[in-house]
């Protein structure tokens, strides 16, 4: 009966949801039956058995989950939809058509990043977005593939055919609905901003290191940083020179960034500019297809085309379950045996992204509700490979498009859908003549901007050793793997947590009480766990022979202890023990009610607490009138007395009567025996 009411209480008793992140309580062990979601005691003889509770508790689970405020959170187009308006409406339109000219051109190179035939991005361009209209929460989101999920994705499939992709996809959304159902939104909060400036910084390196090929022309091999400028340097002599100028031409930046820097003529074309600057992905790349048209007219081919792109809308299927490679044929199980860590890695960095994303275009007045955002982005990803996409998340500088458009609501989106749409139904047989190079250039240019060096002084000035992370993922990504280098700053993080939780900072200072009472005051800045237990005995019992000579009492301040667990207490249990044996006075000041508790379960032995001064004072008081007591024989005088103004007043008035061999004796005795302590 313990075990099933420790279970009924540990899943009954959620006290809510932050971020995200589940958190549990576990309240003290009782009898009784649930109602609505709460434990009430009942008679032992009464008990249900576990069946019946187990029932009664999904009961009130499933009647929880069908409310209407549940329904609008689980769906939130049901909340912004009955107000959604004409104003509204033209705001979603005029954003998600500018996005959906930027989706095209970067859905083709990001196939071309993961390493997949072009008609995989935009595939992937356009099923999400209508799954995300419904379900996401985050307005300036648009859903398509993104450079963080394609080259994760190239780095997992090399040697293995795009079916194996699609499965990603379908895996990605599966592990994004499960986080989303065990409330692990918590999980993103290991993921720190060194470590996110590291990962982002490294993978637009690695991005832009495998378009470089395209931009210089080449045809060479190779997915690794190291491994692909080896190539690049051995085939240099290669570069197509109209390749190389056609990429660069790219970068030339379209219309003035900055508002305040405009002419007057400047602001009043400036609705045509941001709409040509918004959509500088698709005017490059459709002049670039137009201008490698025109030289095929006339018999040359100067650039490196995309080549031939498969018309049409894909089938709706399911995601392949088995593959067959240089006939060899694998099964489910050996297809994710293949893809290995990239099933965890690739949906938590792409619910990483679009946290990132919320978090950088935020209005202020929303909350991000991250459990959402993981089923919205797993639904997305999981309807989605059933029309052969890759995986998918919502990309930086779409959303930054989306925001600059003045999108009101995810409905964006269903616009951004149609347009893709439209171009594999109509335009696939033009892609054919994109050139490569300008879609490297558009990869480059839109990946740039992660490498984010700049942060690397700020880090520096406020804390140096969390560049310490972030070199370490850098480096580790760059030249190791992604998915590794993540692990790894990951790991150092949790290496510096754990040194912190292991070693708190403890401060030792003599004070003095409201009475003039002298004690030895120790403040830990941190709760008590196992690994600090040893540590901050050993500091305190230091402190208390050294500086505290052995007698004067030391009192630790337990403000900043909100908690112990066993082995703590069992450690400051000894702790009062070693101070009981040596008849010094060890009081804690400020303790935790919930603490004392634990204390007191245990049976510590002359255990000493306080809540106030006064009781600080109460308790100090015995100690130094039992040294003051001593001192008349130490001094060999015949004095009465107990209390300590009486004691003392006796004493200097009979100093001259003390005694010069109980003085030395005493003196002596009381130096050898802190001598030999």
């Amino acid at each position: 009966m313990a075990f099933e009411w420790r279970l009924a209480y540990f899943i009954v008793n959620r006290k809510g949801i932050d971020n995200g992140a589940l958190v549990l309580s576990m309240p003290e062990l009782t009898t009784g039956k649930v109602e609505d979601g709460n434990v009430v005691k009942e008679d032992e003889e009464g008990g249900g058995g576990l069946c019946g509770n187990g029932r009664e508790w999904l009961e009130t689970k499933v009647r929880r989950s069908f409310t209407k405020k549940m329904l609008l959170r689980r769906i939130p187009i049901l909340a912004w939809l009955p107000t959604y308006n004409a104003s509204a409406a033209v705001s979603d339109l005029v954003a998600g058509i500018t996005v959906g000219l930027t989706a095209i051109p970067q859905a083709i190179a990001y196939s071309n990043v993961a390493g997949l035939p072009p008609q995989y991005g935009l595939y992937s361009a356009f099923m999400g977005c209508f799954v995300y209209a419904v379900f996401g929460s985050v307005r300036v989101s648009a859903i398509g593939p993104t450079a963080i999920a394609s080259i994760l994705t190239r780095e997992n499939l090399i040697g293995l055919s795009p079916e194996f992709a699609v499965l990603l996809t379908f895996l990605s959304g599966c592990v994004e609905l499960l986080m989303g159902f065990l409330q692990l939104g918590f999980l993103i909060d290991f993921i720190s901003g060194p470590v996110s400036v590291g990962f982002t910084s490294a993978a637009a390196i690695i991005i832009a290191t495998t378009q470089v090929k395209d931009i210089l022309g080449l045809s060479i091999t190779g997915s690794k940083f190291v491994e692909v400028w080896e190539n690049i340097f051995e085939h240099i002599s290669e570069t197509r020179l109209w390749d190389t100028l056609l990429g660069k031409a790219k970068d030339i930046p379209i219309g003035p960034s900055d508002m305040k820097e405009k002419s007057s003529f400047q602001k009043i074309a400036g609705k045509a500019l941001w709409l040509v600057s918004t959509s500088r992905n698709i005017i490059v790349v459709v002049v670039s297809a137009v201008a490698a048209y025109e030289f095929e007219l006339h018999g040359s081919r100067p650039f490196v085309l995309t080549g031939f792109v498969k018309p049409g809308l894909p089938p709706f299927q399911s995601p392949p379950f088995t593959a067959e490679i240089n006939n060899e044929t694998f099964n489910f199980f050996g297809m994710v045996s293949s893809l290995g860590s990239a099933i965890l890695v690739v949906p938590l960095l792409a619910i990483l992204e679009n946290v990132a994303l919320a978090k950088a275009f935020s209005d202020g007045q929303s909350r991000l509700d991250a459990t959402q955002e993981m089923l919205a982005i797993g639904a997305s990803n999981l309807v989605s490979s059933f029309v052969s996409a890759i995986p998918i998340s919502g990309a930086l500088s779409r959303g930054a498009v989306n925001h600059s458009s003045g999108v009101a609501t995810p409905f964006g989106n269903v616009y951004t859908g149609i347009i893709v749409i439209l171009a594999l139904q109509y335009f696939t047989p033009y892609f054919a003549y994109i050139p490569k190079a300008s879609l490297a250039a558009v990869i480059i240019a839109a990946v740039v901007f992660m490498v984010e060096f700049h942060v690397v002084k700020p880090i520096w000035r406020t804390k140096k050793i969390d560049l310490i992370p972030a070199l370490a993922t850098f480096f580790s990504c760059l030249f190791i793997r992604l998915e590794l280098g993540i692990v790894i700053g990951i790991g150092i993080n949790v290496i510096f947590l754990l040194y912190g939780s292991a070693r708190p900072t403890v401060k030792v200072e003599k004070s003095l009480s409201s009475s003039g009472f002298e004690y030895l005051l120790v403040t830990p800045d941190r709760s008590l766990v196992f690994p600090s237990v040893e540590y901050v005995r050993n500091l305190v019992t230091k402190a208390g022979v050294k500086l505290g000579y052995s007698s004067i009492p030391v009192v630790i301040d337990s403000r900043h202890i909100q908690g112990v667990d066993f082995t703590a207490a069992k450690g400051i249990k000894s702790l009062i023990e070693d101070f009981d044996n040596r008849k010094q006075p060890i009081l804690f000041y400020n303790l935790k009610p919930s603490i004392v508790e634990i204390f007191q379960e245990l049976r510590t032995k002359d255990f000493k607490y306080c809540h106030n001064d006064a009781e600080l004072n109460d308790l100090l008081r015995p100690a130094i009138i039992i040294a003051t007591t001593q001192v008349k024989d130490i001094l060999g005088l015949s004095i009465t007395g107990s209390k300590f103004v009486e004691v003392w007043e006796n004493i200097f008035e009979h100093i001259s009567e003390t005694r010069l061999w109980d003085t030395l004796l005493g003196v002596i005795c009381m130096a050898i025996l802190l001598l030999l302590r």
